[in-house]
């Protein structure tokens, strides 16, 4: 396989990090080391998801090019340690995107996205990394949040069939959790009642992965409504002690602060 690392922009790149990991070069870069830049690998991460919650493609892009450069970086800290290579890394994806594509660059068929789902669930676990798995739903990473923990178990069930048949019994189940959940809440048994909340916001991950939604995508951008509007309350009573401000008062300005959103 012929890689861009031979030619062009990302050629430079590499030549780049490499300069700065270099005598002479930057004595912070020469410092790192794989195991040191994994923060800065999850922020960058994290500053990309924000850009694309705000749909800003200006700064998406310049958080890509971060992503990109972290790569390439810890890629050649590898090199360096004789880990691995930037040249293994492309070709092991390169292979890895043609194994798992069966139905694109070889015989097999796969016509929707659940057809490929299903696909790609079983070329993994046909590869040697994954063949000491006793569940199909083991090695999700520990890192990962609840939201995203939950999606992708869910994800892999249903690539087996193990799936809600229609989208009403999904909000069904919804019903039936916030009635359990209802019911605890009149005891004291704080154990039950945080079950409960964790199979109401299980059903609730189900109906976005049903609908193709991102639960975690979805709860950022809840997040990040409230906290626009919030900030509008406290704009609006600068000076005053929230607290004293009343309920009532503060609901009102976050009402004429959603309708101006709902109005653009």
């Amino acid at each position: 396989m012929t890689t861009e690392i031979e030619r062009g922009p990302f050629r430079e790149l590499v030549e780049l990090t490499k300069h700065l990991r270099a005598p002479g070069g930057c004595a912070w870069d020469r410092a790192q080391t794989i195991e040191s830049i994994r923060p800065h690998l999850v922020e960058e991460f994290h500053e990309a998801l924000e850009a694309m919650d705000e749909r800003d493609d200006t700064k998406l892009r310049d958080e890509l090019g971060d992503l990109l450069f972290l790569i390439v970086f810890i890629s050649v800290m590898g090199e360096e340690a004789d880990r691995f290579t930037l040249d293994e890394v492309i070709t092991g994806i390169d292979e890895k995107l043609r194994r798992r594509h069966p139905h694109v660059f070889g015989d097999a068929v796969a016509e929707t996205p659940d057809a490929v789902r299903s696909s790609w669930e079983t070329e993994k676990l046909k590869e040697k990394s994954h063949a000491d798995r006793e569940s199909m739903l083991d090695g999700l990473p520990r890192e990962f949040s609840a939201l995203l923990t939950a999606r992708r178990m869910q994800e892999k069930a249903a690539s087996v069939g193990f799936d809600w048949p229609t989208r009403d019994e999904v909000l069904d189940k919804i019903v039936e959790e916030t009635g359990e959940l209802r019911d605890e809440l009149t005891h004291g048994d704080h154990d039950r009642q945080e079950d409960e909340i964790g199979d109401l916001l299980f059903a609730v991950v189900n109906i976005a992965r049903y609908q193709g939604i991102d639960p975690e995508a979805a709860l950022r951008r809840t997040n990040l409504k409230f906290r626009t509007r919030f900030a509008a309350i406290e704009r609006h009573f600068a000076g005053t002690d929230l607290r004293e401000v009343g309920l009532e008062a503060m609901d009102e300005v976050w009402n004429r602060v959603k309708e101006e959103e709902e109005g653009r």
